[in-house]
């Protein structure tokens, strides 16, 4: 059964610049709303494990902005 929603202008507009061509607005508001969170997982990690996470991601970043250094440094 259809249902009438009132939307802020500035949330409409956002939902419609993710519409797919193929999809209707509710489609649109389906899929954009469904599926996980980065907050859900809040609940399947304790602080050790996020902390460890942390850390892995930093190391990762500091490796990238060492590989890109090193490029950038061979076309000077």
């Amino acid at each position: 059964m259809p249902h009438q929603v009132w939307l802020e202008d500035h949330v409409y507009e956002r939902i419609k610049s993710k519409q797919r061509s193929d999809e209707s607005f509710s489609d649109t508001v389906e899929r954009l709303t469904s599926g996980h969170s980065l907050r859900d997982l809040r609940e399947v990690f304790d602080e050790g494990q996020a902390s460890e996470m942390r850390e892995a991601i930093e190391a990762a970043d500091d490796r990238d902005r060492d590989e890109v250094r090193q490029v950038s440094e061979r076309f000077e």
